[in-house]
């Protein structure tokens, strides 16, 4: 051995004192960000959940008062379509948009199962 104690540590290793430099940023997203999509999501999904068991609810009444069926019906294309504006909402988009068209999807599966079925 020469005189030279300095030895060569291994990149993927820790050196106390010598933090690493910082990597580019590359597709990075601020928490805000992350935290947008997160609240949203969790608001849509939920609020999506409840208007499938009340369309499922509606599945399920007596058939022999269908008015109670359009009822629960018209309450979960409200509650789907409110989750969608909170969606828009959360990331800053206007309320109105052509996703709100997606808001008669459960109604439309609970009248086939309700009436058609």
């Amino acid at each position: 051995m020469t005189g030279n104690t300095e030895h060569r540590v291994a990149r993927h290793l820790m050196v106390p004192g010598q933090p690493r430099p910082p990597r580019a940023a590359t597709g990075t997203m601020s928490i805000t960000t992350v935290q947008r999509w997160i609240m949203s999501s969790l608001a849509l999904v939920t609020v999506e959940h409840l208007a499938a068991g009340i369309v499922i609810a509606a599945v399920f009444t007596d058939p022999s008062e269908p008015g109670n069926r359009i009822g629960l019906l018209v309450v979960a294309t409200v509650l789907a379509a409110g989750g969608l504006v909170a969606f828009r909402l959360i990331h800053q988009k206007a309320s109105l948009s052509p996703w709100l068209a997606l808001a008669l999807l459960p109604a439309a599966i609970g009248a086939w199962l309700c009436f058609w079925r």
